[in-house]
């Protein structure tokens, strides 16, 4: 697949961008299911740990979108 701009209201933007804002809340719910079973406690640094999960989920999501 081709990754191309989209038209949003007379505004062309990066597909990147979309999915970059996708891939957030899948992420915030990641980041909520680890405090809540206290992962973030074992962690070294909680930020960069959240932070490679989001690397992580946005990548897969240009994965399975890229095809």
């Amino acid at each position: 697949m081709k990754f191309v701009e989209i038209d949003l209201i007379g505004v062309y933007v990066a597909p990147i961008s979309l999915l970059m804002v996708a891939a957030w809340p899948i992420t915030i719910a990641f980041r909520r299911v680890a405090s809540r079973y206290g992962l973030l406690r074992r962690v070294w640094h909680p930020a960069l740990f959240v932070f490679a999960v989001y690397v992580i989920v946005l990548s897969s999501i240009v994965l399975v979108i890229g095809g």
